[in-house]
């Protein structure tokens, strides 16, 4: 068995015996956290490896990683959250607002570093942003005005159309308070708002196949850990019902979405590898800072466009920071 297989084995294991776990370790071990499968996650745990890798931990070396995923069951993690403490991890690492909100109520001492695209301070994670205090810090993509610049934008680019759809996780409570800021945006512009639900991939394969060309629309898909990890699977799907899509990730444009407005969650995470390293290294999580990212923007797939039969205004394209032509 290799040894990736054999920790990622052990993280769905609850029942390995928590004294022997202990005795057992000859290295830290970083938890992580997350609301998604092991095969979504990859892209955020590799990045998670490259931050540590840049503070001097490998897993081939002095660090070990103990997995636990909640498979899309958000009820899930508080349990989970509350294991990796009964473990004595070293560190914590939560991907995702919901799993960053879980290891919070699970432990005030215990070490935390998170990655999310929701405001840290409204979620209550840390009461500032320069010198968090407690047991937590990480980094954030904050984008806070996703709905309404997203909604502006699609209105933009579909003049001729009245109607937007917004795909969300009704199981990630995060998600449901989102929903009054789509409302709020949608309203502004007197565009008609329709919100779709969708917590597995096979919901999202029924959410798109409710649109399609019989009903234009643009779609915002929501910024939650079950869409974040399948970009492809959602980019794919927009293609074939045809739907104007916009997403929070900057990596869905590279992947062939439409728009993109916001930053990199991956690059987040390997700011929370690295704050995780420190900590191991002796810094405490309160005196680090939680980073916020310096590259929110819109991003544009104009092969994408074309394939959709848009035109994208020069308006939009003098905003756009990144652009696939």
């Amino acid at each position: 068995m290799r040894r990736r297989e054999f920790i990622a084995g052990l993280g769905s294991t609850s029942a390995w015996p928590l004294a022997a776990f202990a005795q057992e370790r000859s290295v830290p071990v970083i938890g992580y956290l997350s609301a998604a499968t092991a095969a979504t996650e990859e892209p955020f745990v590799n990045a998670l490896r490259q931050g540590l890798s840049e503070g001097g931990y490998s897993e081939s070396r002095n660090v070990e990683l103990l997995f636990r995923h909640a498979e899309y069951q958000f009820a899930r993690l508080p349990s989970l959250a509350s294991d990796l403490v009964l473990r004595r991890v070293a560190v914590i690492a939560a991907s995702g607002a919901a799993a960053a909100v879980a290891a919070k109520k699970a432990t005030d001492t215990l070490p935390i570093v998170f990655e999310t695209s929701s405001n840290p301070v409204t979620l209550g994670l840390v009461e500032r942003l320069n010198r968090p205090g407690g047991n937590i810090t990480g980094a954030s993509p904050l984008i806070e005005a996703y709905f309404a610049k997203g909604i502006e934008m699609m209105h933009e680019l579909l003049p001729g159309t009245s109607s937007i759809v917004v795909l969300r996780n009704p199981t990630n409570p995060i998600d449901v308070l989102q929903t009054g800021d789509a409302e709020n945006a949608a309203r502004t512009v007197r565009m008609r708002l329709t919100i779709l639900n969708a917590s597995n991939p096979e919901e999202i394969e029924r959410a798109f196949a409710m649109l399609g060309p019989q009903q234009p629309c643009g779609l915002i898909v929501n910024s939650d850990r079950v869409f974040n990890g399948r970009i492809d699977q959602l980019v794919a799907l927009a293609a074939r019902y045809r739907v104007p899509t916009i997403y929070p990730s900057r990596e869905a444009i590279r992947a062939g979405g439409l728009m993109t407005y916001g930053a990199s969650f991956t690059v987040a995470m390997q700011i929370a590898g690295n704050y995780a390293a420190r900590i191991l290294k002796g810094e405490k999580p309160g005196d680090l800072p939680v980073q916020l990212a310096t590259r929110i923007g819109l991003g544009l797939n104009l092969k994408t466009a074309k394939a959709l039969g848009l035109t994208v205004p020069q308006t939009l394209l003098a905003l756009a920071d990144e652009v696939i032509e």
